[in-house]
This record gives C-alpha cells, structure tokens and sequence, in this order.
C-alpha cells in the first residue's frame, strides 16, 4: 500500500523538527562552542527531558517491532523484564552512578586508565565502540527494512535520509538537542503504540476481548519457572539476564553516563534516572499489549503464514497499514514515531562515540594540549564520520537475523565482559591491571565463542492459524497449516550453543569476573594506596576507616 501526501507531510514535519532544534541550540546560548556546552550541556539540563533521553537511548523500533513480534508469536513471558528493570534501578543509581559522577570525566573509560592503567582503558573503550557501532546499523536499519516490505517505501532512501537528519541535528546543537530531540521523538513513540492499542480496542470492543483471544490461544503465558539455561524464555534467564543487561546499559555505558553529566549534581542525576525508570516500564507495557492488541486481528489469519509477510517484525507497521491506512496522516505518523525511535537511539550514540574517540584515542596521544575550540570542531567531524560508518553499515545488517534476540545478543557478547571490569574496579580494592586485562580478554573470547560461534537451535512459535484466510501468496497452502517446519532436534546442538541468549551476558560478566580475581591474587602486589574515589560508597568507606586506623597506628 503506497502512502499518502499527508502521510508523507507528516513524517517531513516530524524530520524538519528534528533539524531544526540542532540549528536552534547552534545559534543560541554558547552556539556549541565549548566541549562542557558541546558535551555536557553546561551541565545545567533539566530532569524530565534527560530521563526521556535515558529512555529513549535504547528503547527502539527493535524493542517496539520486536518486543511487539515476540508477544505475538511466543506469547508474553519476556514481559517479566520489566522487573528486572526494577531490581537494576537501585543498583544503577547508589553502586555505580555515585563513582563515576564524582569523577566528572568525559569519558567513562578514563576511570578504567586510573584504576587499571591505559591499555584496560582503550582495551574496554574499543570493545565499547564495537558494540555500539554494531547497535547502531541494526536500530537504523530495522524501520527502513520493514516500512519498505510494507508500504513501499524505499530502504535505501529511509536509511540515508533519517540517518543525515540524525547526524545533522547530533552536529549541530550538540547533547542539548540530542536530549530535546530524544524527548520529542519519546512522545511520538508513545503515540504511535497506544494508536495501535487504541484500535484494536475500538475493533475488538475492548480489553477483556483481546485479552479472552489472547488467552485462548496462549499467548498469555507468564509460568515458566523453568532453571533449565537452555530455556530460551523463563523467569530465571529474563529476570538474570535482564539485571544485568540494565546495568550494563544504564551504569557502564558512555551513552548513558553522559546524560548523568548533564545534571547538576549526582542527587539530581538519580532523581532523573528514577524518574526514567516509569518511561521505561509503561513503554515496555504498551508494546507487549500492543503485540496482543495485533494478534487479536489476525489469530485465525495470520499474516506471516498467509504469506503477506516475511517475518513478525512487519507485523506493526502491517497492522497499521490495514487498520489506519483511509486515515490521512496516521500511517504517517506512526513512521514518524518509529523513526523517532530510530533516532532517539542513534544520535546519543553518536555524541558519546564522538566523546570517547577524542578522550581515549587521540587526547591521550597529543602530544601538545588541545585547545577547547579544536575538540569542539574536531567531535563535530567524528559525529560526522561515525554517522557516515553508522549509515554504510545498516545495508550489512540483514544478516543479524531476528531484531530483539540480535540486539540483546550484541549487548550480551560484549557488555557482560566490560560490566565485570567495572565492577571489579570499584567494589574489589585488590583487583589489579593484569587481573583486569586477563579478565577481560579471556571474558570477551569466552562471549563471541558462546554467541557467534556456532548455530543456534530454531525458536519455536506458538501455534498460529489461517482458519479465514482467503488468499494465500503461497501456492502450497496446505504447507500453512502449522507453525512448526521440520528441524534437527535441539539435542543434536552443542549444548553450549544451547543455552539460553539472556544468559550470554551473565556468562561473559562471570568469566571476567573469575579470571581477574584469580590472576590478582597470583600477581598481587603490595601498593596499597587506593584513592577511596574510585571506589562505590561502601568500600570508600571502610577504606578511608582503614587509613584512618593505619594513621593512628
């Protein structure tokens, strides 16, 4: 179905708006001159708009078309994680925010530098960059694929016209219009899904109606306690996984961190990350009801077996092509919100890539200081070489398969390894650069060994119908009458490969975690002069109690 000028009118307006406040806070206040303005935003940023930021930074057209798939097509038990959110937020805000906000640096990593010397800092920073580039090209890529299998519209023109507003606006008005943008592309997100839940309630003739479908075909099924790690979805390897996840995401991430230093002080920057933590919740809430709002129209016809799509992330955007698309402007805006989701993630990503390139790989390296006018100038240029390597890669990541399980995957290889490092570095006063190196290395192998070095057993559906279909795209329909396809059993994979993908991080965090520890102990020297600011409050306390104690001594 082609889209509509006001359809399009709408999406340009939603662009022109994003560009626009990049040339504002060009031209305004200290028209982005400084590197604490540029950066920082004169560290003087209000909460409300931040925790949207927070939020918005990794809540994506991924999570919306994934999230929203895997309730339809598996039902709704990842939607526990959201209290594995609840559990992190704590841990966030008075383990690791207190250390890394009184330092103030730039760059998280360069805490990495002080506690374990330069080669763990540019050793976890490029795993860091890595991982993000690798985000990056599937959050942009994942809207343009599926609105051009659905409405027509052009991947590549999507990909390159979303990807230079980003860019443009990241440019320009520097962490201040990423943090104004990302709060204007938040509300688009919002309304886009609760417009799908909105008519699906109108259609169906209310809650309990989608609920009932939902249940009778089991896609309500919160009840897996199953401790098996080769269970792909359970309340162990969600709740574990998803921990870790969040704190990865939120408490070691240059991404997040730099919207914490953007904040007055550290009371005010745990007050946002409260805050954000309802964002993150609701958000999450609708996009599962959203998956149960679209299976309630199509549970006797589904669209994936019908042959009308590809894969369950269409299943959106197909939804609201066919039940909004005789309203001007809807289908519109809802591209509009998935966009924004695209966006929202991408140019935060941008400024912080920016950010640690220059503090960890070419600061460092300068022989004479950089004047704060040329790292101004200079981040500019990398915001804009990252968004050209950001754009250029999203043609490559077709080949990441599924969205949701692809970016936890991504997160997973690489954020357990350096969430053990941190940790290591500010609750174990013993640990030492060998032991944190050591650790790290033999952690990251262990993760890309565990997370792309083998095939994976298939996912297996929910049963799913096409009772009322009329046409099929397929000639062969009696091949759509089951969601199962022959495949080699599970036990025939190694069971490495097996184990569930959530657990990927607690794995890679675990292997770190015991190889630093060891190869300290083996190695451990006798300088016991630990500065109590590089350390989470508790220990910072007993060590200045011990000093104290050896003073008196």
């Amino acid at each position: 179905m082609a889209l509509g000028v006001a359809d399009y009118v709408v999406f340009g307006i939603m662009l022109i708006m994003s560009a626009s406040i990049g040339v504002y806070y060009r031209f305004t206040g200290g028209k982005q001159k400084t590197t604490q303005e540029y950066m920082l935003g004169d560290k003087n940023q209000s909460i409300f708009p931040v925790a949207f930021s927070l939020m918005a930074s990794f809540i994506t057209a991924i999570s919306m078309f994934g999230l929203s798939s895997e309730v339809y097509t598996r039902g709704t038990q990842f939607s526990v994680i959201i209290f594995s959110y609840m559990i992190a937020t704590p841990v966030i805000g008075y383990l690791y925010l207190p250390v890394f906000f009184k330092l103030g640096n730039l760059s998280l990593y360069e805490y990495l530098e002080i506690r374990f010397g330069r080669l763990t800092r540019i050793s976890t920073s490029l795993a860091f960059s890595i991982q993000m580039i690798m985000y990056m090209a599937i959050v942009l890529y994942v809207p343009a694929l599926t609105l051009e299998a659905v409405t027509g519209l052009p991947q590549s023109a999507s990909i390159v016209l979303v990807g230079l507003v980003c860019v443009f606006y990241s440019t320009m008005g520097g962490i201040k219009a990423v943090i104004l943008t990302d709060l204007l592309q938040s509300l688009l997100m919002y309304a886009s899904v609760i417009a799908v839940i909105g008519v699906a309630l109108y259609e169906t003739g209310g809650l309990s109606e989608i609920l009932e479908i939902s249940n009778k075909y089991g896609r309500i099924n919160f009840g897996n306690f199953n401790i098996d790690p080769t269970v792909r979805h359970s309340w162990f390897s969600i709740l574990i996984g998803g921990f870790f996840t969040q704190i990865s995401l939120y408490a070691v991430n240059q991404t997040q961190i730099q919207r914490f230093l953007t904040m007055k002080d550290y009371k005010t920057a745990v007050t946002a990350l409260w805050c954000s933590l309802p964002l993150v919740v609701v958000i999450s809430l609708l996009t599962s009801l959203s998956g149960l709002a679209m299976f309630s129209k199509y549970y006797d016809c589904d669209p994936i077996k019908s042959g009308r799509i590809s894969n369950g992330d269409q299943l959106m955007p197909l939804y609201v092509l066919d039940t909004m698309g005789s309203i001007p402007g809807l289908t519109g805006l809802f591209i509009a919100g998935i966009f924004s989701s695209a966006m929202s993630s991408v140019s935060p990503i941008l400024n912080s890539m920016a950010a640690i390139t220059m503090e960890d790989y070419i600061k460092p390296f300068k022989k004479q200081e950089i004047s704060d006018k040329k790292r101004v100038y200079l981040m500019k240029i990398l915001v804009l070489v990252y968004g050209g390597v950001c754009i250029t890669l999203s043609f490559l990541a077709k080949y990441m398969g599924a969205v949701l399980q692809s970016a936890l995957t991504i997160f997973g290889v690489i954020g357990g390894p350096v969430l053990a490092v941190f940790t290591l570095g500010i609750i174990l006063p013993y640990i030492n650069q060998k032991g944190a190196l050591t650790g790290l290395i033999f952690g990251l192998t262990f993760s890309f060994i565990i997370g792309f070095g083998g095939p994976k057993p298939p996912v297996e559906n929910l049963p799913s119908f096409t009772n009322s279909c009329t046409i099929f795209n397929n000639s062969d329909s009696t091949q759509l009458l089951s969601s199962y396809q022959e495949v080699p059993h599970e036990d025939s994979y190694i069971y490495l490969y097996r184990i569930s993908y959530l657990y990927y991080i607690v794995l890679g965090f675990m292997v770190t975690f015991v190889v630093a520890m060891v190869v300290s102990a083996i190695f451990r020297g006798t300088n016991r002069d630990y500065n109590p600011d590089l350390f989470t409050p508790y220990v910072a306390n007993r060590l200045k109690r011990r000093g104290r104690d050896y003073e008196h001594s």
